[in-house]
């Protein structure tokens, strides 16, 4: 590791980023200095001017890959290298209103019927039922669940924010089912490993990916469809937002 990777690293965990957006800062400046083959203290704003022209018209690259680039090269050059660039504040990325895919009931319901692995099931239903994050499935503790207020607690979430969310009575029968048939070891609901290490996003995705692909549905859904579909779903049933 270079020492300009480690400072910058360094300057993300003094501002308290979290290590997922560490990683993507990081590699936004390591592709611009792939890009010109120089390392990126060389680099001067004639250099960022190609580059961020070079992503847009050339490359034509999502809005969010953009943005992502554009922050993590503005926090390496005006924070770690304190070399601010006017043409950093020129970089506004065209804003296009998507709609997300949302899937009816019944779609959810045949998708989360086709899928046999036990583990995945259950983490794909809880997500749903609860409007959950894939990460936050896959890390739902035993202690989070408060059965006498009929809640579920997500800890440390984005933005490194707590919340409490509605727990379905019957998504808690088949929680209690499942516990009592897999009784997975340690503090973790979800989990394939004899240590009890939580599962990996991977198996939730696999196995939603692949219900998908063998089912009639033609729709671009993946895990996060589910928090969105449980967000609309509650809104058609009258639910104040």
């Amino acid at each position: 590791m270079t020492e300009l990777r480690r400072r910058m690293i360094q300057d993300l965990q003094l501002h308290g980023y979290a290590e997922r957006t560490q990683h993507c800062y990081v590699s936004a400046v390591k592709n611009l200095a792939d890009f010109f083959h120089r390392p990126p203290d060389q680099l001067g704003e004639e250099e960022l001017r190609q580059y961020f022209l070079h992503l847009i018209n050339v490359k034509q690259a999502a809005r969010s890959t953009v943005t992502q680039s554009l922050s993590g090269i503005k926090f390496f050059y005006e924070t770690t290298l304190n070399r601010p660039f006017p043409v950093l504040g020129l970089v506004r990325p065209s804003k296009r209103v998507k709609l997300p895919v949302v899937l009816a009931r019944e779609e959810v319901h045949l998708l989360l019927g086709m899928i046999r692995h036990p583990v995945a099931k259950m983490v794909l239903t809880l997500i749903y039922t609860c409007g959950l994050r894939l990460s936050e499935g896959c890390l739902a503790r035993v202690e989070d669940i408060d059965s006498a207020r009929m809640l579920l607690w997500v800890r440390n979430s984005k933005g490194g924010k707590d919340r409490s969310v509605p727990l379905p009575e019957q998504t808690l029968c088949r929680l209690r089912t499942y516990w009592s048939t897999l009784r997975p070891p340690g503090p973790w609901l979800f989990t394939t490993s004899p240590a009890g290490a939580p599962i990996s996003k991977s198996l939730p995705q696999k196995a939603f990916r692949e219900a998908v692909r063998q089912s009639s549905i033609n729709k671009k859904a993946s895990v996060h469809t589910l928090r969105h579909s449980y967000a609309t779903h509650l809104l058609e049933q009258g639910v104040d937002i």
